[in-house]
């Protein structure tokens, strides 16, 4: 969907590299400018799945052969992308001013926590500080219970990753129609609290309330996950009355006057304390058998290798592993096109093609490194 489109990634962490990952699975040509000479962050595979379908080129920008090369490259692109805190692409003279004078229809993206200019901009944070104060955390477990949400996926993913995708996107659209380029300002800190507006809406009916636990999505005995005999968990999250009534009826329970009060919140804690005593006598799987292929809404929670070997995977293919290196397949998926899995690369092992490329000027020896 992207073929043509070139997007120059400058290495960084999380977000910003599961973006353009995103983009290259997408068909863009994406080249990460990895850092020349550093070794693999601690903790990091020498060749990650977030760089699947890029070409990677080495470069120290702070040597001005490197440098001049690196503004080649952003002078070739639609879009840039990167991830440093505010103002060091400034420092290294890639900031967006001096770029759109390289190309005016530079997309110019910017991935941070707190955002360009505001109060925490310098302040180092991660995905659970970011989502604690946009308010994105707030419903992220049972009553009583410390919020806690699934790593990495509301703030890093979702608030930041996939804003600054789409505003990458749009941003291309607006330069191809008017000839000007763009800066996407993306904080994973607004990308989060702008998720809270689905929540938001049901505030709307009463339904949202800022104590935990009163919610219709955060309370109830029918929105949760329930621990298993076997120390495995399943979901229920039966929301619409006939859906409620399946499970009532799966569970034997479609006479007990007090489940029958599906909406009535003075109950909610007693029905949770049922099902979770319900819930613990049988076996995750025996939960996953009985309400499979009905409109009860109740799933298994699987692992990522579990979730490989469902049915469900079967037919979809959603989790693969090329190389032995388990993975999800891009999304979403579009009718022109199947996404075959594209090796990571090394480090700089497109250097030369990409210099050539540029017809960039043969390195001396004290700057090829």
């Amino acid at each position: 969907m992207l073929n043509g489109i070139r997007i120059i990634e400058i290495e960084g962490l999380g977000p910003a590299p599961f973006a353009a990952m995103m983009l290259a699975d997408m068909g863009a040509d994406v080249i990460t400018i990895h850092r020349k000479g550093q070794a693999v962050t601690p903790g990091m595979p020498e060749r990650s799945v977030l760089d699947r379908g890029k070409r990677s080129i080495d470069l120290n920008l702070k040597d001005a052969h490197d440098l001049q090369n690196a503004k080649r490259l952003i002078a070739s692109a639609d879009a840039l992308i990167e991830g440093f805190r505010p103002g060091v692409m400034e420092k290294l003279g890639l900031g967006p001013e001096l770029c759109h004078d390289l190309k005016p229809k530079l997309v110019y993206c910017r991935m941070t926590g707190w955002g360009q200019g505001s109060p925490l901009s310098d302040t180092a944070g991660h995905d659970l500080n970011y989502i604690a104060l946009s308010g994105a955390l707030w419903y992220g477990s049972p009553p009583g219970h410390p919020p806690q949400t699934p790593a990495t996926l509301v703030g890093d993913i979702g608030g930041g990753a996939m804003y600054l995708v789409a505003g990458l996107l749009a941003g291309l659209l607006n330069a191809q129609r008017t000839g000007k380029g763009t800066i996407v300002d993306a904080a994973i800190y607004d990308g989060s609290a702008h998720m809270m507006n689905l929540l938001m809406s049901l505030g709307q009916t009463g339904n949202l309330s800022d104590i935990r636990g009163q919610s219709l999505l955060d309370g109830p005995h029918w929105s949760r996950t329930y621990a298993c005999a076997d120390g495995g968990f399943v979901t229920v999250q039966c929301l619409e009355p006939k859906f409620y009534a399946q499970f009532l009826q799966k569970l034997g329970l479609s006479d007990d006057p007090e489940f029958q009060q599906q909406y009535n919140r003075t109950n909610w804690p007693a029905l949770s304390q049922r099902l979770i005593e319900i819930f613990a006598t049988k076996p995750r799987d025996h939960w996953a058998d009985l309400f499979e292929g009905t409109d009860a809404c109740v799933a298994p929670v699987l692992s990522p290798s579990e979730a490989q070997a469902h049915p469900m995977n079967t037919v979809r293919q959603t989790w693969q592993a090329p190389d032995g290196i388990l993975q999800a397949a891009p999304a979403p998926r579009f009718s022109t096109a199947e996404w075959q899995p594209k090796p990571s690369p090394a480090r700089g092992e497109h250097r030369q093609d990409i210099l050539n490329e540029l017809n960039a000027p043969q390195e001396s020896a004290s700057s090829s490194g």
